[in-house]
């Protein structure tokens, strides 16, 4: 395929994780082109920290899941990779650290908090309706990403593909959890 024909196309990536009382946490990864329409969709089967783990990893246990262990696995195992990767919560901002993928954070689905793990400033940017945060570390993903924002609608609703992610998710696990 020449890089002529995907130039105008953009993949966007929506990861979620949550924690499912007495299962563990879960995590779905929703690879959609610039309109929103499905191109493909990974989960993973609960991940449950054991007493021990919970106990050593402390405050970093959370994230660690979402980012390490759910996020990283999902992005591996998804066929058609995302351009960009959009979550919904501040502790899968730190999968950029594992991946080459930039990973933004939707600011609209989070306290107004302006740093990252490691004290490092996220960067954002507007798209449409929407702010998108940053790594801090990863500065370059910011002009990358804004230089191919303009694929993107103005009026897309980049909060209502986590609401279908969370929705598949409860469909695959069995379970009725809400995030």
């Amino acid at each position: 395929m020449s890089g002529e024909g995907t130039k105008n196309k953009l993949r966007l990536g929506f990861l979620t994780a949550f924690e499912v009382p007495q299962r563990g946490f879960v995590g779905g990864l929703l690879v959609t082109n610039h309109f929103g329409r499905p191109l493909e969709f990974q989960c993973t089967t609960p991940v449950q920290p054991n007493r021990t783990q919970q106990i050593l990893y402390g405050p970093t246990l959370v994230p660690f899941i979402q980012s390490e262990l759910i996020g990283k696995t999902l992005v591996d195992k998804v066929g058609v990779k995302p351009d960009l990767i959009l979550t919904d919560s501040q502790e899968l901002l730190d999968l950029r650290e594992h991946i080459s993928i930039p990973v933004a954070c939707l600011n609209d689905q989070v306290a107004g908090e302006s740093s990252v793990e490691g004290g490092e400033s996220a960067s954002q940017i507007r798209i449409g309706r929407h702010t998108l945060r940053f790594h801090g570390a990863h500065q370059s993903d910011e002009q990358e990403i804004e230089a191919k924002s303009q694929l993107i609608p103005d009026g897309a609703d980049l909060i209502e593909p986590f609401e279908r992610v969370r929705e598949a998710l409860n469909e695959a696990t069995g379970t009725g959890a809400k995030r």
